[in-house]
């Protein structure tokens, strides 16, 4: 007997040999042993999940004698009858290559006849989307009332083609893709039928080169059986298949996510003069990003992905050295040259292009690139704070832990976008100093000595002074032991917090009031263009547009009538960097306000009309 492929050996002959479509099997399986028979069915999915097989079996089910669970018993007289391929009680028709009206008109004449040696006469009609519209209205009578012993069974991929009236008069079942668990398990029962060994990531491999369909994964599994003679391996399938080398599109990968595009174009020249085609190592490409984006994201990926031991660690380190936007932005990028591939005169220059613009997000402008920038650089930020040391805390001789922080650095900090008064504000400062006392610097000048931070103790017992008292040069200080340099750097700082303070917070009132009657006016408009030009905080800039703003004596005030908008911005942090943006504008004093509920928005504007024109009259009518 000729040798057949896989799929035309293995083709289910029972329902219980099919894979999945649990749905429709079961109300199939109930007709039959009900006996309540439709006259017109119609199968609609993806190629190769089982339609014309599930169609073949119901027709053979229904006329058999003595069906065993709902499927032909194979064993009786019509059976063996319906199994000769000359018999005309199962009548397969390709609509493909017989849509025209006459043919639809022929069958409409021979349906009349009774069947020769089962109960029902049926027709299977293949790729029924491909009748024309004269097919279909030859048909349509015949199949709203079919004489009672004929039953049709269309099948097709693409149902929307069909007309109304048809798809009306028919019971509609959708079948859906294979999952890759059962693929697997249909791919280990041929292979253990046959004797072949293999690898279980290669059955993995051709599962999912399958796409959710049986009869693909059975000619792919042929053609990878045929191929290697001995066990069937990864690398076997990714040959059958046609696939670059793993590596090589994982160091491309690798380069375009690292941002690194003169090599990730190198590589792509080298995997191109291989002699692969540009479409394959784009899909490779794609394939690869979507397996970084599976390894990064889910939990049992490496079960997920099913992929060789060391193949799937060179993976997850590129997944963990990769940000999710860098990922998702190349993909983007890729994607949209598969298709752009398909109008381009040179596809190696569109394919290049593509692979050096998803390495240079410096070069681009959307937000995608923006983001992927931005992800970078946090990312760096983060893993230089793990990398730096710690802040060395000074030990008083009290065991106190103190840091080099003083009171002047918490003013600059805070100034006055917490929201503080002014008496607030200095009894902050003040048990800050008081925390930190070691932050003063030490000199010898009119008899008192203070500590810089940056000074140290000189082996030789002298602590060693940047600058000295009088002239600013470098001077050394005699001290016994590094617990009486402790000690004097605390007596110190009792002595000098007091007066550093108040310089601090003259100094910063100083300022406060120092804008003009035209700067006030101007203010907002700055403070908000601040925002828009440094791209420090976008969502901060959307926030504060619809803003409404005013000054209250030296104060400014912004006001919001959002609940949301208020609370987002009193957050620390947003909160933080409105009181650093408006200090760089010379306001050190202002407040955010909720509107209240119920304010008359025209009372609102005569009010603002007044203290902007003060000492004019406006009267109300």
């Amino acid at each position: 007997m000729a040798y057949l492929a896989y799929y035309r050996t293995f083709r289910p002959t029972t329902f219980d040999q099919v894979v999945r479509q649990e749905h429709i099997v079961r109300i199939l399986r109930n007709q039959i042993e009900t006996d309540k028979i439709g006259h017109a069915y119609l199968f609609c999915g993806p190629r190769g999940t089982g339609k014309t097989t599930l169609a073949k079996i119901f027709a053979r089910a229904i006329n058999c004698e003595h069906p065993v669970n709902g499927s032909p018993c194979g064993e009786c007289a019509t059976c063996k009858a319906l199994a000769d391929g000359a018999n005309l009680d199962i009548s397969e028709i390709d609509a493909a290559s017989n849509n025209g009206v006459d043919e639809m008109r022929d069958l409409r004449e021979k349906v009349q006849y009774p069947p020769v040696s089962g109960r029902y006469k049926v027709y299977i009609i293949d790729e029924v989307h491909m009748l024309t519209q004269s097919a279909f209205n030859a048909v349509l009578k015949t199949l709203e009332e079919p004489p009672a012993h004929a039953v049709f069974i269309l099948a097709t991929t693409e149902p929307q083609k069909i007309p109304a009236t048809i798809l009306s008069r028919c019971m509609r079942f959708d079948f859906k893709l294979i999952p890759l668990e059962d693929l697997e398990k249909l791919l280990r029962r041929v292979f253990d039928s046959t004797g072949k060994e293999y690898e279980e990531e290669a059955v993995a491999a051709i599962a999912r080169a399958g796409n959710g369909s049986a009869r693909d994964t059975l000619s792919i599994a042929d053609m990878c059986a045929s191929y290697s003679r001995g066990k069937l391996t990864y690398d076997d399938v990714n040959a059958v298949l046609g696939k670059a080398d793993f590596s090589a599109v994982g160091e491309i990968v690798s380069a375009i996510v690292s941002q690194d595009a003169g090599n990730a174009l190198a590589l792509c020249e080298q995997v191109l003069a291989t002699g692969k085609g540009v479409g394959v190592l784009l899909r490779d490409m794609l394939s690869y990003l979507n397996s970084l984006a599976i390894a990064k994201m889910c939990r049992g990926a490496e079960k997920l992905l099913a992929l060789p031991a060391d193949r799937y660690a060179a993976l997850k380190a590129v997944a963990d050295s990769a940000g999710g936007h860098t990922i998702l932005r190349a993909t983007d990028i890729l994607a949209s040259c598969e298709g752009a591939l398909r109008y381009a005169s040179d596809s190696v220059i569109t394919l290049e292009n593509a692979v050096v613009r998803a390495a240079m997000p410096a070069v681009d402008y959307d937000a995608e690139a923006l983001l992927a920038r931005i992800e970078k650089l946090e990312r760096e930020v983060k893993e230089g704070a793990k990398s730096a040391p710690a802040p060395v805390a000074r030990v008083p001789s009290d065991g106190v832990k103190t840091s080099d922080f003083s009171a002047e650095q918490h003013i600059a900090q805070t100034g006055s976008a917490n929201r503080q008064s002014a008496p607030e504000q200095r009894a902050t400062a003040e048990r800050r100093a008081e925390q930190n006392q070691s932050a003063l610097s030490v000199k010898e000048t009119q008899g008192q000595k203070q500590v810089a931070p940056s000074s140290r103790l000189a082996e030789d017992g002298q602590f060693d002074c940047p600058f000295d008292g009088n002239s600013g040069t470098h001077g050394t200080v005699g001290i016994k032991s590094q617990n009486d340099a402790v000690q004097t750097v605390e007596e110190a700082a009792q002595s000098e917090q007091g007066n550093l303070f108040e310089g601090a917070m003259s100094s910063s009132r100083a300022d406060v009031g120092s804008l003009s009657a035209a700067d006030k006016s101007t203010l907002f408009g700055r403070f908000i263009k601040m925002f828009r030009t440094t791209r420090r905080n976008a969502v901060l800039f959307a926030l504060c547009c619809d803003l409404e703003s005013f000054f209250e004596g030296d104060k400014f005030i912004l006001l919001t009538n959002s609940e949301t908008v208020y609370r987002s911005l009193n957050r620390p942090d947003n909160i933080s960097f409105v009181g650093e943006s408006l200090r760089e504008l010379g306001v050190f004093d202002f407040e955010i306000r909720l509107k209240p509920k119920g304010e008359d928005k025209y009372e609102k504007a005569v009010e603002q009309l007044r203290r902007n024109f003060g000492g004019t009259d406006i009267n109300i009518k």
